[in-house]
């Protein structure tokens, strides 16, 4: 999926959010996006949890080089950086970065003096 047109949002990381994103991202590209909607509400959902609820973030999804959909969030914490866990069969978390992994080409973190973003590249769908 070439997503042509840039998408770029400031929000506050609060759970109520994390719908109303997907359908942002949904809307604004006019179809279904299922997986670059799934990077959005897990990379928000983990600011939430790791930074806490009211964290101002920035959101950018757009066209990358060779036909890739990017997507990054941007928060204030350079030193929280995302590590995969190790779910349990019967945990309620913890997984949200290997949803990820598995549904982009590859995914990273870039660190600036004070702020991350985490990002990720998705093919076509």
């Amino acid at each position: 999926m070439r997503l042509g047109r840039r998408l770029e949002l400031e929000l506050l990381a609060v759970p109520q959010a994390v719908a109303a994103l997907r359908q942002t991202v949904r809307q604004h590209f006019g179809k279904e996006c299922v997986d670059v909607q799934l990077c959005v509400s897990e990379l928000l959902s983990n600011v939430i949890l790791h930074l806490g609820e009211g964290t101002p973030v920035t959101l950018r999804v757009s066209g990358a080089d060779g036909g890739l959909t990017r997507v990054e969030v941007t928060d204030p914490d350079p030193g929280a950086i995302p590590v995969p866990a190790r779910a349990a069969d019967y945990d309620e978390s913890g997984r949200g970065l290997a949803l990820l992994d598995a549904v982009s080409l590859r995914w990273g973190v870039v660190r600036g003096e004070d702020s991350k973003t985490v990002w990720c590249e998705l093919g076509d769908a």
